[in-house]
């Protein structure tokens, strides 16, 4: 099955748990990895990241300027959609894969940020955890001018974990944590890196607690989401996936529908019915 219509048949009735990746977030100006047309791309690794310095001064000089990009970037469509899925009971809660907290500006309230979260750093070594607006002043104060001089933030290409592609960064200077001079880390899971357990438990709950998974713009590459699908498929729940191109849980779903977030979730949020009153 292949149509809204489709969909609209499966998820009636069931209450919906969410999983959503980059391609729910390219309405809003934010590229994903593996959407078709989307250029190659070769993200950073955590073994990159903690074993190189010159390779931490590089990330963190384009995160610099990527993270201005992000944090002007609105909630698109598809987020207010799912958002008003839980405002109306219909969806229990939205497991994220992305990094840019656009589904809580949207309005969402129970949401899983999988791979963390864009707006805070932590420290690897004392695990002091601190706003990435607080850090954006240092940075601003050790590198005075840089932002600007590699240009206007419309002008650069900005990847999907608020990384920027920008390649003069020799003369960066990074910031160290305040607390105990420690390497300082977007806290933000890596390619690479292990999820937290606590937050892939809450995940499964959240799957196992729903009648339905509606998967938004993933392309179920990576494990780390592909994992729930199996999850629902195997207890016999109905997965309905809405994505451009195909996706390595197309074979669980129930119904794939190739097209984007944007235009379908908004359908599915206006023509879903109202859960059922509970008797009393």
């Amino acid at each position: 099955m292949t149509t809204v219509d489709d969909a609209v048949r499966v998820l009636a009735g069931n209450r919906i748990a969410a999983l959503t990746g980059a391609g729910i977030s390219t309405d809003s100006g934010i590229p994903d990895y593996r959407g078709p047309g989307s250029p190659p791309r070769n993200p950073m690794t955590y073994q990159q990241f903690i074993g190189d310095e010159d390779f931490r001064r590089h990330y963190w000089a384009r995160n610099h300027v990527g993270w201005r990009h992000m944090h002007r970037t609105e909630p698109n469509a598809g987020h207010h959609a799912l958002a008003d899925l839980e405002e109306r009971g219909l969806l229990s809660g939205t497991i994220t894969q992305n990094v840019d907290l656009l589904h809580q500006e949207a309005g969402s309230r129970n949401v899983i940020d999988l791979h963390g979260r864009y707006d805070r750093v932590i420290c690897l070594s004392c695990s002091l955890v601190v706003p990435r607006a607080a850090l954006a002043e240092r940075l601003d104060a050790l590198n005075p001018g840089f932002a600007e001089s590699v240009g206007a933030v419309g002008d650069i290409e900005i990847a999907p974990d608020a990384d920027a592609v920008i390649s003069a960064t020799a003369h960066f200077r990074p910031a160290a944590c305040d607390s105990c001079g420690g390497v300082l880390k977007p806290e933000i899971v890596y390619f690479g890196e292990n999820v937290p357990r606590d937050r892939v438990d809450a995940a499964y709950s959240m799957v196992d607690d729903a009648d339905a998974l509606l998967v938004a713009g993933s392309s179920l590459t990576v494990m780390s989401g592909l994992r729930f699908v199996k999850r629902a498929a195997r207890d016999g729940k109905p997965v309905v996936i809405v994505n451009r191109g195909a996706t390595r849980g197309d074979v669980y779903a129930m119904v794939k529908v190739d097209d984007g977030t944007s235009t379908v979730l908004p359908e599915l949020a206006k023509r879903l019915p109202a859960p059922a009153a509970t008797p009393r």
